[in-house]
C-alpha cells in the first residue's frame, strides 16, 4: 500500500505530508525502545522507550513530521496508538491538517 503525500500540506517548507491510506495499515510497536534512523531524527539521542508517554508523543511527533516514505509510518507508528494519543501530540499545522482530512476520526479523537 502506499501512503498518500498530502501536496496541498507542508511538514515544514518544501516538504510535503506523508499520509499513510488508513489506520489499520499503521502496525508500529506498542512497546520496547525504538531508535529512530538519522533520517527521521538527527539528534544523538534517537532511541525512545515507548513505556514513557513523553517518548511515545516525541517520537510520534518525529516521525509524522519528518518522514518522506510510507514505510516509515507502517512500521513506527500503530494506529490504535495514533488516535489515543492524536491530541497530545505537538504537530505542525499542515500536517495536523493533512492527517485529519484524510482520516476525519482523528479530528475527534
Amino acid at each position: 500500500m502506499q501512503a498518500t503525500l498530502a501536496s496541498t500540506h507542508l511538514a515544514r517548507p518544501g516538504r510535503p505530508v506523508v499520509v499513510a491510506r488508513t489506520l489499520a495499515e499503521l502496525a508500529g510497536p506498542t512497546g520496547g525502545v525504538v531508535e529512530l534512523p538519522v533520517r527521521l531524527m538527527w539528534s544523538s539521542e534517537r532511541t525512545f522507550d515507548l513505556a514513557e508517554p513523553d517518548d511515545l508523543l516525541w517520537l510520534y511527533e518525529n516521525v509524522l513530521r519528518e518522514t518522506t516514505r510510507a514505510d516509515d509510518l507502517r512500521a513506527l507508528i500503530d494506529g490504535r496508538t495514533l488516535c489515543r494519543v492524536w491530541r497530545r501530540l505537538n504537530l505542525p499545522r499542515g500536517v495536523r491538517q493533512a492527517w485529519e482530512s484524510r482520516h476525519r476520526g482523528l479530528q475527534t479523537a
